[in-house]
């Protein structure tokens, strides 16, 4: 069996879940296993040290608290409605897409809908929250 080291391209199933059990990926449900080098930086750090020093075909269940680190309450803001399409329809929930003043492109979240604009929230769907990860390493080369 081959164990994992920094260098290593490495495939892996993984399932991550958040604290109440809700899966927010799984590799298997997509039918395809998730490939990075070890150590290039492509991952959260936290995950890519986890596979470090597995062997093929084994599991490894671990925890990164706060992996997309904490929100910040900055990067939620009120933003006229006139800034979207004209025939675009609000929900609480829905994801956007745009363009910052920078021209920058952005996702974020849509809390709230007032008569004159919408609140977005661009911190990451995940930020603050803790991550629960099962990997299983399938491939090391």
């Amino acid at each position: 069996m081959s164990k994992a080291e920094n260098g290593q391209t490495v495939q892996v199933h993984y399932k991550g879940t958040l604290s109440d059990g809700t899966v927010f990926d799984n590799s298997r449900d997509r039918g395809e296993t998730l490939e990075f080098t070890l150590g290039g930086g492509a991952l959260l750090p936290d995950f890519e040290n986890a596979v470090v020093g597995m062997e093929t075909g084994e599991v490894k269940n671990f925890t990164i608290a706060e992996g997309y680190g904490a929100p910040n309450p900055e990067a939620i803001v009120p933003v006229p409605k006139q800034a979207f399409p004209e025939d675009f329809e609000f929900n609480v929930g829905a994801v956007v897409t745009g363009t910052n003043g920078a021209g920058q492109p952005f996702q974020a979240t849509i809390t709230e809908i007032q008569d004159e604009t919408v609140t977005l929230d661009h911190n990451h769907p995940l930020a603050g929250k803790d991550l629960n990860f099962e990997v299983e390493l399938v491939g090391v080369s």
